[in-house]
């Protein structure tokens, strides 16, 4: 299993990005997959995640309306669309899958995730 983030950088307050994992090594569409965010300091936390089987998805509340997951089981790649970006949404985003465990499964705990991508950067500035 082999996830790989992209899209990361730095952005003022009010930009956007788009951030991609791409997935290799397990069948894409029967898993899970979802974004954490780790502050310094801080928990890792799950951000949203994605339910491949029948495209259930999950936003933790302060990123509702702002950030927009996606994914591209022909590419198996999972992208987080990211507006309206603020300074708390500075930390490094990893992705992780999650074996699926059928329709409407959206686990956010960490401990609900197995294997990780190495993270990528975002800072946003005021």
């Amino acid at each position: 299993v082999q996830l790989v983030e992209s899209g990361g950088g730095l952005v003022q307050a009010g930009g956007s990005l788009r951030l991609s994992c791409a997935a290799s090594g397990f069948t894409f569409d029967d898993y899970v997959i979802g974004w954490f965010r780790q502050a310094p300091g801080k928990e890792r936390e799950g951000v949203s995640c994605i339910n491949n089987s029948d495209g259930s998805t999950y936003y933790l509340d302060s990123v509702k309306g702002r950030f927009t997951i996606s994914s591209d089981n022909a590419k198996n790649t999972v992208y987080l669309e990211m507006n309206s970006l603020k300074p708390e949404d500075t930390a490094v985003y990893y992705c992780a899958v999650s074996i699926g465990r059928g329709p409407d499964y959206v686990p956010v705990d960490v401990t609900d995730f197995g294997s990780w991508g190495q993270g990528t950067q975002v800072t946003v500035s005021s």
